[in-house]
């Protein structure tokens, strides 16, 4: 077996897939949802509901905003309490539409039978239809980025797709749902991942997936064998080494087909990859071939301390506390709570916050886990470029961040950072780099936004 890897950087934190065979189950329904209207890149939903609604589980409650935006839609029935704002994952207040819940009545255009659709029963899916489809379900990249998923699949005229990689990587310690989705829906990943070749107008594809999923990588490989066996499309299941950040996106490209995609505004599609995640996939087939709009995802639910950590098909805008307290509750002592894994997750201060089209994975570190060690002077180890996938200099973004230095931090190309982590996971003297070259990120974008505004 071909194991593949990427080609710079990388490191191996500890697994802890707590969950790894811990079956999905349905979580319950919350007494009130959350909906913000930023569940993805671009320009917030705009609300097209007011205060006393009456909403059914896949209503759309909120239109894209623009271009790159997607719409909402209800994963609950009930009565739209308010518009209001509330905390998301960012940890600041947003707009949102809160719903009370009212039992659990369904629109009736979508399909909840259980029949594998399969895309050879269904010629009236062109294309332009498919892509349709997608862009009307709001479906979203599903693996944290949350970038609108038809953008991806008509790119501009200067890129051209030549295959689809699904990104079944999971790297990410501790998550768990990509994996369980695997296991248990394999079959609606393969129509996905055809819908999603058709879409692109490509023959290619591929399934990368790390060798620490030995039984997803034989049941996909088995299943691919017998779908496209006799069928004009090449698929192949790529198995990848154990290493973080093996699920970025350029990482996995470089990986899979051997490319590696220059530096921002530089995208997949520009050396022939369009890379979606394996929940998308799930996402797009139920959108094209069940009529299903997105409005509940696989989540994880995990900590060392935890009762019972568990995977779960989550309705989004169920509140974190709620699939907390139905793991045994919140553990005693120190505590850190993560939107995502303890890598790329985002530290909270609510349990009050949404699950969202982005939310894999809710973490609690407990103990030392939970606490920072105190930062020391930088030792000049550079382990922190010996393990930047991207080629970068961490200690130099930091500083650079830390001084606010714009300028030169462009220069230095602190927009190429995918803030994997990996730079603060390796530091011997635990020096807040992350934090500082997120904060310099942010700015340098800005700065060449309100630049090319001008132009």
């Amino acid at each position: 077996m071909n194991i593949r890897t990427f080609r710079i950087g990388g490191i191996h934190p500890e697994e802890n897939k707590l969950t790894h065979e811990v079956p999905t189950v349905v979580a319950a329904l919350p007494s009130q949802a959350i909906f913000p209207l930023s569940q993805h890149i671009g320009a917030p939903a705009s609300p097209i509901v007011q205060k006393g609604d009456k909403v059914k589980v896949g209503t759309k409650i909120a239109e894209a905003g623009g271009f790159v935006s997607a719409p909402i839609f209800s994963s609950v029935s009930g009565t739209v309490l308010k518009i209001d704002t509330a905390i998301d994952a960012t940890g600041y207040r947003k707009p949102a539409i809160i719903i009370n819940v009212e039992g659990d009545e369904w629109e009736e255009t979508i399909d909840r039978s259980t029949k594998l659709e399969l895309l050879k029963d269904h010629p009236e899916l062109t294309p332009e239809e498919i892509v349709l489809r997608i862009k009307n379900a709001g479906v979203v990249g599903m693996g944290g980025a949350c970038f609108p998923t038809f953008i991806k699949l008509t790119p501009p005229p200067t890129a051209k797709a030549e295959c689809v990689i699904i990104n079944a990587v999971e790297c990410e310690p501790y998550i768990t749902a990509d994996y369980r989705l695997m296991m248990e829906h394999a079959d609606e990943i393969i129509v996905g991942l055809e819908l999603l070749m058709k879409a692109a107008k490509v023959t290619t594809g591929y399934i990368g997936i790390e060798t620490n999923k030995p039984q997803a990588i034989e049941l996909l490989t088995k299943k691919c064998g017998e779908a496209f066996d006799a069928s004009a499309y090449h698929v192949e299941v790529v198995p990848l080494k154990q290493r973080y950040p093996q699920g970025g996106e350029k990482q996995l490209v470089d990986a899979v087909i051997r490319r590696q995609v220059p530096a921002p505004p530089a995208i997949p599609v520009n050396v022939g990859a369009i890379v979606q995640n394996v929940g998308t996939a799930f996402a797009v087939y139920q959108a094209v071939m069940k009529h299903k709009p997105l409005f509940e995802r696989y989540t994880t639910v995990t900590g060392k301390l935890l009762k019972n950590p568990g995977n779960f098909l989550v309705r989004m805008g169920t509140p974190m506390g709620d699939l907390i307290e139905a793991c045994g509750g919140m553990p005693e002592g120190d505590n850190k709570l993560l939107a995502g894994g303890p890598m790329m997750g985002k530290a909270l201060t609510s349990t009050e916050v949404p699950i969202c089209k982005g939310t894999n994975s809710v973490t609690i570190l407990s103990g030392s886990d939970a606490r920072r060690q105190e930062p020391q002077p930088c030792i000049r180890c550079a382990k922190c470029v010996s393990a930047c996938p991207m080629g970068l200099e961490p200690y130099l973004l930091a500083r650079l961040s830390a001084f606010k230095l714009w300028e030169k931090a462009e220069h230095e190309d602190i927009v190429s950072c995918i803030e994997c982590g990996s730079c603060q996971f390796t530091c011997p003297a635990h020096r807040p780099l992350l934090d500082n070259i997120r904060q310099g990120k942010t700015t340098v974008m800005g700065i060449i936004r309100a630049r090319s505004a001008k132009k």
